[in-house]
């Protein structure tokens, strides 16, 4: 694989994890972009190049920064997810953050005292 295909695949990988972060099926992202959803499709395979214009768009439909899509240089789905939901925890209002925290914090304990 050259060195634009592995990018295109990397570019690929974190549209898909921003499109699934952002709780959107295939044909609505197109929907949203103007696109056919066989199109989606294939961009997240790394089978079809992306415009600036398509990039920018999508960036925009699935709430996440252009750069952040493209400064892909190895996918890593963990680091992406992490990403994301860092993003998104970045959106809740105090009280539901302190919420969730309490959540995570109660999941550990109960994770730690399991066998």
């Amino acid at each position: 694989m050259d060195a634009m295909q592995s990018k295109r695949h990397a570019i690929a990988a974190r549209l898909r994890a921003a499109r699934e972060q952002a709780g959107l099926s295939q044909g609505q992202a197109a929907k949203m972009v103007g696109l056919h959803r066989p199109a989606i499709t294939e961009i997240e395979a790394g089978r079809r190049s992306v415009s600036a214009e398509e990039l920018a768009a999508l960036a925009d439909a699935y709430g996440v920064d252009t750069n952040w899509l493209v400064e892909a240089e190895k996918a890593d789905p963990v680091r992406d997810r992490m990403e994301l939901a860092a993003r998104e925890l970045g959106k809740l209002n105090s009280e539901d953050l302190d919420r969730l925290l309490h959540l995570l914090s109660t999941l550990k304990r109960e994770g730690e005292r399991e066998p």
